[in-house]
């Protein structure tokens, strides 16, 4: 197994148990309202969720799918590292945003040079 499916299997599963997290858990639940962003709450864990299962469909059956959703995850944890920094988070707390957006656009770059 290559590095590239470890990272993209790794990034799924975290998105799908943060995806369905974001309707069911408490803590994120109350994590959306410090935010100042309680509606972006299920929204961001629908986006989530779709980009984990097209990284994991674009990784066996379409490289394209795969390079959009692990963009579109390096946006959304981006945003979501930005938003932390906005509301004065340290950086210990916003760690997994950044880390999730790294390797995003890990996953991102390494698909377009493989494939394209």
């Amino acid at each position: 197994m290559d590095l590239l499916t470890v990272l993209t299997w790794f990034s799924s599963l975290a998105f799908v148990i943060f995806g369905v997290n974001c309707f069911y858990s408490k803590f994120i639940i109350l994590e959306f309202e410090r935010y100042g962003l309680p509606t972006f709450r299920k929204l961001t864990g629908v986006l989530q969720i779709i980009g984990a299962i097209g990284s994991i469909i674009g990784l066996y059956f379409y490289p394209i799918l795969l390079l959009l959703a692990s963009l579109g995850l390096f946006i959304l944890m981006t945003a979501g590292f930005v938003v932390r920094i906005k509301i004065k988070d340290n950086f210990f707390k916003s760690s997994p945003s950044f880390t999730f957006a790294a390797i995003n656009l890990f996953i991102a770059i390494k698909t377009f040079y493989k494939f394209f």
